[in-house]
């Protein structure tokens, strides 16, 4: 027993000397950066000068703010379309590519390759697709008799293309997650389903969906998150424009923060994203909850 106890101590000694370098980095890049961003979002630091406590002044004015508010009912917006649209087109993507055919490989790796590509570059390239004059969509509606809109300057094409672009690039991500679910169902479920004469939609409503809400409620927590965060893709293509229909929240941030040097106003606005941010994915969490309590 006493060479199983020591043996039990050397072990923990060991696993705790491995994790200390990814501690100590995680204390000194995320820990103590964000307890100094919480200091500073009560002070008026602008990065010069000024790094003076005003106590809740920061955060009085957040709520008086309307272009705030504008931002926030513009990422509700952007997350009311991209949420529901990335679960439904990843998990068709990998329900799809479960199959066993001749070239499906060769479909997954193009479905996934726009995850790899830099939201800037992608963003950059989509400029031209979606050119109002030369750009290639607009050009392909124009061959069947239909004028393209300014999508990148019109209400409310600006959002919408946003969202398909972010779409794009970020369903083959969740789609591998959506594989790596399928792969664990068991086969037996389906062999019995197909006994008692279920359909594919019925094998997939009963057997399907209810499995896969463990892995469902990882993509949408993450969806809800990047949806929040959302900044490359608002910067890169419409800078927040047109009339301020497309500017987000981390983009107004980066706005007072680096164009404004209000820091101390951008740190009150981070925490109240944050914030915003654990509150849907708390609620998230609940209704996953409640559904497997009502299966």
């Amino acid at each position: 027993m006493a060479s199983v106890s020591k043996l039990s101590r050397h072990q923990a000694r060991m696993g705790y000397f491995f994790i200390t370098p990814t501690i100590f980095l995680f204390v000194i890049f995320t820990v103590i950066p964000v307890i100094m961003a919480l200091y500073l979002s009560f002070t008026n630091y602008d990065i010069v000068s000024k790094n003076d406590f005003v106590g809740l002044v920061n955060y009085k004015r957040l709520v008086d703010d309307p272009t705030f508010w504008t931002t926030l009912k513009n990422v509700l917006f952007y997350s009311v379309l991209y949420i529901p649209l990335n679960i439904a087109i990843s998990l068709s993507m990998a329900v799809l590519f479960m199959r066993k055919r001749i070239g499906v490989k060769l479909f997954r790796t193009a479905g996934y390759l726009p995850t790899l590509t830099s939201g800037v570059a992608a963003a950059t390239v989509w400029i031209w697709l979606l050119n109002p004059e030369f750009g290639l969509v607009n050009e392909l509606l124009s061959k069947i008799g239909i004028t393209g809109p300014s999508w990148l300057g019109e209400m409310p094409y600006a959002m919408i293309s946003i969202v398909f672009v972010t779409l794009w690039q970020s369903v083959g991500a969740n789609m591998i997650i959506y594989l790596a679910g399928l792969n664990g169902v068991p086969e037996h479920l389906y062999e019995s389903a197909k006994l008692d004469g279920a359909n594919a939609w019925q094998s997939f409503r009963y057997i399907t969906w209810p499995v896969l809400r463990p892995t469902t409620f990882f993509v949408s927590t993450m969806a809800i998150i990047g949806a929040l965060q959302l900044f490359d893709q608002a910067y890169v293509l419409t800078k927040g424009g047109p009339a301020n229909s497309t500017k987000t929240t981390v983009y107004y941030i980066y706005q007072q923060g680096f164009g404004q040097l209000q820091m101390g106003y951008a740190d009150a606005m981070a925490f109240a994203l944050s914030l915003l941010i654990l509150i849907f994915s708390l609620m998230n969490m609940k209704l996953n909850k409640e559904e497997d309590a009502m299966i």
